[in-house]
């Protein structure tokens, strides 16, 4: 008899993917295999929703998605569904009072419970609902499922000390709890055992770690320990808050080589007055002395963003001052969000609250100019020679175009020749860059050389495993990475 498949579905934040590697593990570990990519809406015997809470309509989108689940597990025996993350740590109960046939609700801090909730549910027929209220194992200690061989994710903390008027994170997350740092070392250095070559140091506030362990400069000596890990390639990290960005932290960048230099800073309004009501710590003069201080050190750094438009009260003044800002910080990227209420936050109740059509407009406005914006930083790199990363799904054009796609040490997506010898995810090629595009590079002549790399093995090993894997049996998979792109393309929501 072949054993039950499994399908983790992730919405939100890093947070939440690395949750879901994890899930994946745990669920591997119990005995379920992971359902085919081509798996149709309800074939999987287990589907696992894991959720965000501070995303727009997240709940509208959860319980839509639980509805069109309802007649296919009504006909499938044995099917059964499970709601984990943000959302059901807020709304616990509700979840299984609007979707009866949900079998398992469970929180941020007790993932590791889901293969015994399952197994309960089962053998009581009936919902288990199990909602730790304090952090029962960091993410980075429980076993794994992670989808890359060559990059990977490690926690460094969890939860947030802020008390941002227009984030719900802290309610869900906790308070900000550090891993020990011989415990993330230790955890780097086994990945990179591995075959890894690219690790993503991951925290709500990644550089306030230390404050739960007494120590300010805690995070620029994890840098630099970092680099002295023979064999990891490339370090990156996020998402910091301007706030706990310190000088140290700079140096260690630029003095640790294999550090990257990219840095994703959440700006989230240009205006001293709306960044006060947001209740964010540092303004705007803070904001460009730290973008100041990081190019004087870094000249090549990319450095991306989050921006809220429309915040309650922001007038068009205030509007005008984060236009300012991106004009002066140059942002290689922007992640762009209009304001929308996020029940059980401050902000939600505040007055002047800004009419659609006005947040539509300033929207806008705010898009092009960081689209030009983009375009120009990245037709500097026109005529640079640089070692990209290759990655695994990053071009979705690949196959027709005949290239490869992967990470410049800025984190800047590159999209290259295929070589004509053997070229392998994790693998370095150096190319040099011929056209720019908002969003991309491209590197259309040859490349001027392969680096096969460990991770590029550990990807080959890998993939022959999960190509010799037969139904029903699960392999004692490494430890690999998972997949670390650019940063921020979750970021924004609000944890940062």
């Amino acid at each position: 008899m072949s054993a039950k498949t499994y399908e983790v579905r992730t919405y939100g934040c890093q947070m939440n993917v690395h949750d879901s590697e994890r899930l994946s593990g745990l669920l591997e570990g119990a005995g379920y295999v992971r359902a085919p990519e081509d798996t149709g809406e309800g074939e999987a015997d287990i589907v696992v929703f894991n959720t965000c809470a501070v995303r727009e309509n997240a709940d509208n989108r959860l319980y839509g998605n639980l509805g069109r689940l309802a007649p296919i597990k009504a006909r499938k025996p044995g099917m059964q569904i499970a709601v984990g993350g943000c959302l059901a740590q807020k709304d616990r109960d509700t979840i299984v009072k609007k979707a009866p046939w949900v079998d398992v609700v469970f929180g941020t801090h007790n993932i590791g419970s889901l293969p015994v909730l399952l197994e309960r549910a089962r053998v009581q027929e009936e919902a288990q609902v199990e909602i730790a209220e304090s952090l029962e194992a960091f993410p980075s200690t429980l076993p794994t499922r992670r989808e890359s061989a060559y990059a990977a994710w490690v926690s460094i903390s969890v939860g947030c000390n802020n008390t941002c008027t227009f984030c719900i994170v802290p309610a869900l997350r906790g308070k900000e709890k550090d891993r020990r740092p011989g415990d993330i070392l230790a955890e780097v250095e086994a990945l990179v055992a591995e075959g890894v070559s690219e690790i993503t140091l991951l925290g709500q506030n990644v550089n306030a770690y230390g404050s739960d362990i007494g120590d300010r400069e805690a995070f620029s000596k994890l840098l630099r320990a970092c680099g002295k890990v023979e064999g990891l390639e490339r370090v990156r990290f996020t998402s910091p808050h301007p706030r706990d960005f310190t000088d140290d932290v700079i140096s260690a960048m630029a003095e640790t080589e294999n550090v990257m230099p990219q840095l994703h800073m959440p700006l989230q309004s240009g205006s001293d007055t709306v960044l006060k009501a947001m209740r964010r710590s540092y303004r705007q003069e803070r904001f460009l002395g730290i973008i100041e201080k990081v190019r004087a050190a870094m000249p090549d750094a990319a450095i991306s963003t989050d921006i809220i438009v429309g915040f309650p009260g922001e007038t068009d003044e205030d509007f005008e001052q984060t236009l300012h800002v991106v004009r002066e910080a140059r942002f290689a990227q922007a992640f762009t969000f209009q304001y929308s209420k996020r029940p059980g936050t401050p902000a939600a109740d505040m007055e002047g609250q800004i009419p659609k059509a006005v947040v539509q407009e300033r929207y806008e406005r705010l898009v092009a100019l960081q689209e030009e914006i983009s375009w120009e930083e990245n037709k500097k790199q026109v005529g640079r020679t640089l070692e990209v990363l290759v990655a695994e799904g990053e071009g979705r054009k690949d196959d027709a175009t005949r290239r490869l796609s992967g990470r410049a040490p800025d984190n800047r997506l590159v999209h290259f020749t295929r070589p004509e010898g053997p070229v392998r995810p994790g693998d370095v090629v150096t190319v040099d860059i011929t056209y720019a595009a908002p969003h991309h590079l491209l590197a259309e002549g040859p490349t001027r050389g392969v680096r096969s790399t460990r991770s590029g093995d550990a990807w080959e090993r890998r993939n022959a495993a999960e190509q010799k894997k037969p139904a029903g049996v699960m392999l004692g998979l490494p430890t690999i990475g998972a997949p670390a792109p650019a940063p921020a393309p979750t970021a924004g929501c609000g944890c940062d």
